[in-house]
């Protein structure tokens, strides 16, 4: 069983930065950022294939947005710049072994990130 592990939530304003980490107890080598807001179905913001670098993002975070792995294969990070009031969620962390084909069966708690205008 993997264990997941968010850090780095928090409130700032509009046009602010945050920076999401996420630790693996298992050498996963395929995770991604997901959030959900109140009322919203859940949405994969980033993934990152850390065996090889490849990442992807939804349209809402792309150009804001920048998912990467530390030198450990099952850690990844969100820098999240340019903030806005919809951007306000519950950021989760998900992991899984390869092949990365976009399911994820390992999740964090979740971290909470509010933007205020």
């Amino acid at each position: 069983q993997v264990q997941l592990q968010e850090s780095g939530g928090g409130s700032v304003q509009s046009g602010g930065s945050l920076k999401l980490s996420c630790a693996a107890s298992g050498d996963t080598r395929c995770m991604a950022w997901f959030r959900q807001a109140p009322g919203k179905e859940r949405e994969r913001i980033a993934s990152i294939e850390t065996d090889n670098g490849a990442t992807s993002y939804a349209d809402s975070v792309k150009g804001r947005f920048t998912i990467s792995h530390g030198n450990a294969s099952n850690r990844a990070y969100l820098q999240m710049n340019s903030l806005k009031p919809e951007d306000t969620a519950m950021y989760y962390c998900a992991a899984d072994w390869p092949p990365c084909d976009g399911n994820y069966n390992y999740w964090g708690q979740g971290t909470q990130v509010t933007v205020s205008s």
